[in-house]
């Protein structure tokens, strides 16, 4: 290895050098190793994030002890998959018991130079305490799989979300610097700030666009309504977290056929930052794990054990370079599918080839059949004449499960009159019962009946959970 991409505990990088532009890699021998030398070092790091977490946090101590396992019983990746995983219940507990940031913090409260945290909308927020170094190392990072999308300090990367305790919009805002780009921290949220982002890189021509697949849309209405077709932006790379849209192939095929661009999907959780850990490359052939940075297992969700190359599970992720709140095993939720790379690219890590599908709290069960909202989507993005949005509603009808998805139709649909319109729907709900395996009713509603998202979309409403909760209110009674 270069000295630029040595490997060291704890982690030290060259914060200013810079590859060739040319060179495809950040790190070109750390990216395209065998993968079984890769797992030989990352075993070896493990075991060094281990100590140092058994040595400075109470908490992990804890947890280790009551599972009878101690750092130096770890001898292999399978060892590995015996250590308890850490739920975010547990963190929340951990902060409550001992604010503000848990005897998870593994660095002295005054190296702490940053705090981020989650919104707290599902129970008591989580406060990150991140340090100065490992803000480097995150930028650091972030930098090399901005990279491995073709991101060069040549460009200028507006981003196109909010600037609050969200993590996302800092992650993309220090990598394109420590990229050297140029950066344009435009942020959203703000009423009117969608018109007056798209006067703004018409004015700027940024090359580069982060945000959430959801205000990508948003963005191309808005622009549209205008006068102005996305592409005199410019851009030639937009890519994404925060939702699962960037890796739905119909979500995808819209946001790059509005831009003319390239579109990438990365994301993981706002506790493993640096979340671009899962970050899809120039190869297109989904988000590659980046195994050196944080080491992914996708596990079983009961187990907790990993899961061949070619099944489904949950992700499980480690920090690999993290000193203040190294999270080691937790437990995302998520559901994906992984294979074993490598990536055309030339990328040796695991790849998964589908993005995260989306939570497993998500999925919900009609009459059976497994169902998830991304599914639902990339049935409706792929509709000729969809509208730009959907609500999907889950109710009880008697003792049958009964799905409605409510479809918004574009303007030339009306302008055809009540048998276009008529079309349309059966249209849908052929194509919903084909992929799904299930019926589902479709309303159809004009375009721009529902809200667009600035952040997040917020599409299901499950009524099932409301009849359940009246039901018990009234067995109290």
């Amino acid at each position: 290895m270069t000295a630029m991409e040595q490997w060291s505990w704890p982690p030290s990088y060259d914060d200013d050098g810079l590859p060739p532009p040319d060179q495809k890699y950040w790190f070109p021998r750390r990216e395209t190793m065998p993968a079984a030398e890769r797992e030989n070092a990352i075993l070896h790091r493990i075991q060094q994030v281990m100590a140092y977490a058994y040595e400075r946090s109470p908490f992990y101590r804890r947890k280790w002890s009551d599972a009878g396992i101690h750092p130096q019983s770890v001898h292999s990746l399978e060892d590995f998959e015996r250590v308890p995983v850490v739920t975010k219940d547990e963190l929340r507990a951990a902060q409550a018991a001992h604010e503000p940031f848990g005897d998870y913090l593994c660095v002295p409260a005054e190296e702490v130079s940053r705090i981020h945290g989650t919104s707290g909308t599902t129970g008591r927020p989580t406060a990150f305490g991140i340090s100065r170094v490992d803000w480097r190392s995150i930028a650091n990072a972030h930098a090399r799989v901005m990279w491995g999308m073709g991101i060069r300090p040549s460009d200028t990367v507006i981003i196109g979300s909010f600037f609050s305790l969200y993590l996302g919009s800092w992650g993309a805002l220090i990598g394109a610097e420590r990229l050297q780009a140029k950066v344009f921290p435009f942020g959203a949220g703000v009423p009117g700030q969608t018109a007056r982002a798209v006067h703004w890189m018409r004015q700027m021509k940024p090359t580069v666009f982060y945000g959430t697949p959801s205000y990508a849309l948003r963005l191309v209405e808005v622009a549209q309504a205008e006068g102005v077709d996305p592409k005199e932006f410019g851009l030639h790379v937009l890519f994404f977290s925060g939702e699962p849209g960037a890796s739905v192939p119909s979500v995808r095929a819209r946001i790059a056929s509005a831009y003319g661009a390239q579109v990438f999907d990365t994301g993981s959780m706002a506790e493993m930052t640096p979340w671009m850990n899962l970050g899809e490359s120039t190869g297109h052939t989904g988000m590659l794990c980046w195994q050196d940075i944080v080491y992914t297992e996708v596990a079983d969700p009961g187990t907790h054990a990993r899961v061949p190359y070619g099944s489904e599970g949950t992700p499980v992720y480690t920090h690999l370079e993290r000193l203040s709140q190294p999270m080691i095993r937790l437990l995302s939720g998520d559901l994906t599918r992984w294979d074993s790379g490598p990536s055309p690219c030339g990328r040796t890590y695991p790849v998964l080839p589908h993005g995260v599908y989306g939570r497993i709290d998500d999925m919900f069960t009609i009459r059976g059949e497994n169902v998830y909202p991304s599914a639902i989507e990339d049935v409706v993005s792929r509709l000729p004449d969809y509208g730009g949005e959907h609500r999907i509603l889950i109710s009880r009808e008697d003792a049958m499960d009964r799905l409605m998805v409510q479809v918004e139709y574009d303007h030339t649909v009306l302008a055809d009159g009540d048998g276009k319109v008529t079309a349309f729907r059966m249209a849908a709900e052929h194509e919903l019962r084909t992929v799904l395996g299930v019926g589902a009713v479709v309303v159809p509603f004009p375009k721009g009946t529902f809200d667009r998202a600035e952040l997040k979309s917020r599409r299901v409403v499950d009524d099932r959970d409301l009849l359940r909760e009246a039901l018990q209110a009234a067995q109290h009674d």
